[in-house]
């Protein structure tokens, strides 16, 4: 089976606010590299303390923090933003 992604609705506004390039170069990631992972923890790193229990993914130089919810294989998207912001 396949997973799928869904967005928190701030993840989502996020993700609109930034320029277009970034939005391309971020749902680019999601689509070509996230979407076809087998297992999406290999793409990742797990977080650690307020951020325990999710997932942290590269895009350059922004990241994109996600639950991963294997029941039902969700990729859950709850942040998106440059690194030096996304963990405030």
């Amino acid at each position: 089976m396949a997973w799928t992604v869904e967005f928190h609705p701030a993840a989502r506004d996020e993700l609109a606010a930034l320029d277009r390039p970034v939005q391309r170069r971020i749902q680019r990631f999601i689509d070509e590299r996230l979407l076809n992972a087998e297992d999406p923890r290999r793409l990742g790193q797990a977080l650690t303390g307020v951020w325990a229990g999710h997932w942290k993914y590269r895009a350059g130089d922004w990241r994109i923090i996600a639950r991963l919810r294997d029941e039902r294989l969700i990729i859950y998207i709850v942040r998106v933003g440059h690194r030096r912001e996304v963990y405030r």
